[in-house]
């Protein structure tokens, strides 16, 4: 726990008028056989972003997911953890079919789409007795999920993620990390334009400001346009 001198610093001496960045950029996974992964996880089509082996028997090879802001690592001498022994990483998805079929034809053995029967039912690796076959019956947000590992064990989750809960996100910033995530969500502005269109029982020769409204309010979790 940090304290403060009365002055504005904290015990460490640091100084700073706002909230410093801490951006999660890489996570760490463990594996037996650095090589294996590598082919493994370029072959999901993840980036390379480096492979830097030293004369000590350190080696770290980094790779970063379509559309990812954070990226992940594993080698050799890079962690005590036991190979595939991590569980419960998540990738977010905007459309969950879509995200397990682009997977399943670069190789990974993908489950079947399901929902969570009890809370927590996703993150278990070896009980699958919480696990509902099916996406969310309501198809809400956060609810549908599928799974794979890696050649080791360490095993991803799949969640879809079509509107974020209020808070998550900067509400006066849009943004969309890939054409498949813009895709997506233009595709679901287009379903509720045409939902808002038979209630006025007309056509809305302002869609694109509809479709920016409701594209911007669904990412920052506030009020969609009706």
């Amino acid at each position: 726990m940090s304290t403060t001198d009365g002055q504005g610093r904290g015990t460490s001496g640091a100084t700073g008028s706002g909230d410093v960045d801490l951006k999660l950029e890489v996570v760490v996974i463990p594996v037996a056989d650095a090589d294996r992964s590598k082919e493994f996880y370029a072959g999901l089509g993840w980036r390379l972003d480096a492979d830097f082996p030293f004369d000590n028997g350190f080696r770290v090879v980094q790779f970063t997911p379509p559309g990812s802001s954070c990226s992940v690592q594993f080698g050799t001498r890079i962690t005590a953890a036991a190979p595939g022994s991590a569980h419960g990483l998540y990738l977010i998805v905007s459309d969950i079919d879509a995200g397990r079929a682009e997977l399943m034809d670069r190789g990974a053995k993908v489950s079947d789409v399901f929902h969570a029967g009890a809370p927590g039912a996703q993150l278990e690796p070896d009980d699958t007795s919480g696990r509902v076959n099916g996406p969310d019956p309501d198809h809400k947000s956060y609810g549908s999920f599928a799974t794979f590992e890696d050649p080791d064990g360490n095993s991803w989750l799949l969640q879809e993620v079509t509107d974020r809960l209020p808070g998550r996100v900067d509400p006066d910033v849009t943004s969309f990390s890939s054409a498949g995530d813009l895709a997506s969500a233009l595709r679901r502005a287009a379903a509720a334009h045409g939902e808002h269109e038979k209630r006025i029982g007309k056509a809305d020769p302002d869609w694109p400001g509809w479709y920016a409204t409701f594209m911007a309010a669904e990412q920052a979790g506030s009020e969609l346009p009706s």
